[in-house]
């Protein structure tokens, strides 16, 4: 399953050039990685009320072609892989009027209970490995 999510370059994502600086891709690849959990039923802020959290813990970003200030850009993200403990996202970012690739990647993300002091890894639940099968 692939989810697209569109969002617009805004003007203080961009460096002097007008290019999308790299950092921001990162964000990108965030919010459509939440859009997506929401629009299975799993919105991210319930999750942490659950006291179940996942962060990042490995990015991999691979840069094509530039994005600039105002381009529509169409994220695409999928469940890559899925581990007891882990959840691996793979995203695509392409340009909405011509179909250029932009920048692939992917993140990891690990589970962790938040109720526990120090924080320590936890079994995804259920619910959320239900949604990526």
């Amino acid at each position: 399953m692939q989810y697209e999510h569109r969002l617009q370059v805004r003007y203080g994502e961009t460096d002097q050039m007008g290019v999308v600086h790299h950092a921001n891709y990162l964000l990108y690849f965030e919010e459509a990685r939440t859009k997506f959990l929401a629009h299975l039923g799993e919105p991210y802020g319930e999750l942490e009320k659950q006291g179940i959290a996942l962060p990042v813990r490995k990015v991999d970003l691979r840069f094509r072609s530039p994005a600039h200030y105002e381009d529509e850009l169409v994220v695409m993200v999928r469940v890559d892989r899925i581990t007891p403990a882990s959840v691996r996202f793979a995203y695509s970012i392409e340009r909405e009027d011509d179909g250029v690739l932009i920048a692939t990647g992917s993140t990891e993300l690990a589970c962790i209970d938040m109720r526990s002091t120090p924080r320590k890894a936890r079994v995804l639940p259920d619910s959320i490995t239900r949604l990526f099968h």
